[in-house]
């Protein structure tokens, strides 16, 4: 395989505690410097620092744009995501 140029991570980190997941997270951005990444996950934590977040409900896409720019639309997926993994009581 060498040096694929785009890489896929399914849930790559979802069965890691948190301070695993940041490590692995340090780790992955060194390894995805100049590919094309696809990160498929639950946990925002995981893709927060992505170029670009796809939200995808029932197998459509519902929204798109960065993390600050996902949390802008309160009544967006993303952003009631994000308050309930922050423990936001407001869903």
């Amino acid at each position: 395989m060498g040096n694929p140029r785009i890489l896929i991570f399914d849930e790559a980190t979802s069965a890691l505690d948190y301070e695993s997941e940041r490590i692995v997270q340090q780790n992955m951005q060194a390894i995805c410097k100049g590919r094309t990444v696809i990160i498929i996950a639950h946990r925002l934590s995981a893709v927060r620092d992505a170029n670009r977040i796809v939200v995808v409900d029932r197998g459509q896409i519902v929204e798109q744009g960065t993390h600050a720019e996902l949390l802008t639309h309160q009544a967006g997926h993303y952003s009631r995501l994000h308050r309930l993994q922050q423990g936001g009581s407001h869903v």
